[in-house]
């Protein structure tokens, strides 16, 4: 089996939906950061109609680097699935079925394997609370990046209310 084609699969069905965009290189590429940004100006360009005049946020790889935080790979399941199948901006809003979602979540886990590093720039999702430090201009944005077996893979979400 070919893992980063797999990989490239399973973000892309992970990032089937509007505003949500799924990455996979091979690390020699460039680090976390520099593969988060780099999605990030490709979900920008993609938005660009979508964000509010005059919106800022980080613009370089240093101030992704300061938003984002290591976190374990049970956290980036439940992230991954969270971004693919909800929406950040309308809560209770499933954008897609979760059990897929989750699903293909582990399995990227899974194929990144067991020494694998994840990031996010997501302190806390749960029901009461949203507490992020952006990494776009977007009002809303969630990432889930993670490296192992010599590939990144990175998922983001960008919203407008």
């Amino acid at each position: 089996m070919n893992m980063e084609w797999h990989l490239r699969g399973l973000l892309a069905s992970l990032a089937r939906e509007e505003g949500v965009f799924g990455r996979v290189t091979p690390e020699a590429q460039g680090s976390v950061e520099e593969q988060i940004r780099t999605l990030v100006v490709e979900a920008e360009r993609a938005w660009e109609r979508h964000a509010a005049p005059g919106a800022t946020g980080p613009d370089s790889t240093a101030e992704v680097a300061e938003a984002i935080n290591e976190v374990g790979s049970k956290y980036a399941t439940d992230l991954m699935t969270y971004l693919a199948a909800d929406d950040l901006v309308f809560r209770g809003s499933p954008r897609r079925d979760r059990a897929h979602a989750r699903q293909a979540a582990a399995r990227v886990v899974e194929l990144l394997g067991y020494g694998s590093v994840w990031h996010t720039n997501i302190s806390d999702f749960s029901e009461q609370v949203r507490a992020w430090s952006p990494v776009t201009r977007h009002t809303f944005d969630g990432v889930v990046a993670g490296t192992g077996n010599g590939l990144t893979v990175v998922l983001l979400q960008v919203g407008e209310d």
